[in-house]
């Protein structure tokens, strides 16, 4: 194998070239790779985060159920709570309504007892006249008889 000037001169263009392409052609494709690794490890970076978040957000999910779920139960018992406060209100109202329409009841009872006893002691008083009527019809002194009837009337 000779050593020539051509061998030479091509060696000369392959490293000029090299320098060439190390100087001008190699940064701008390591810049891009570079880039791209960049963009890639960005993407891995952000997935994780992601799925990271996903699983906080799962667990976040949870844990706002389980909190509704207890105020749900606390608003239910406090619900019951007040329905039976109010049914016992209604139980107590509806023994004071009784109360007062039995009052009611026994005064208008005892107003027509009293109606009633009037009218007993009238038609009472119209007999105890008849029949001193017919005292009075039998008996001649009118005066004694008057006496006795107006006893009587007091006595009824």
């Amino acid at each position: 194998m000779d050593i020539n000037a051509t061998l030479i001169g091509q060696m000369i263009t392959f490293a000029i070239f090299i320098i060439f392409t190390m100087k001008f052609v190699w940064p701008p494709l390591m810049k891009i790779l570079e880039e791209r690794r960049k963009k890639i490890a960005d993407g891995l970076a952000a997935a994780e985060r992601g799925q990271h978040d996903l699983e906080v957000a799962h667990f976040k999910a949870k844990e706002i159920i389980r909190e509704a779920k207890a105020q749900a139960s606390v608003i239910i018992e406090q619900a019951n709570q007040r329905a039976h406060h109010i049914e016992e209100q209604a139980k107590l109202e509806a023994r004071h309504v009784a109360d007062r329409i039995k009052q009611t009841a026994e005064l208008e009872i005892e107003h027509e007892k009293m109606k009633v006893l009037g009218v007993l002691r009238s038609q009472v008083a119209d007999v105890a006249v008849k029949g001193a009527e017919k005292l009075i019809k039998r008996n001649i002194d009118k005066a004694a008889n008057q006496d006795l009837l107006s006893a009587l009337a007091g006595e009824i």
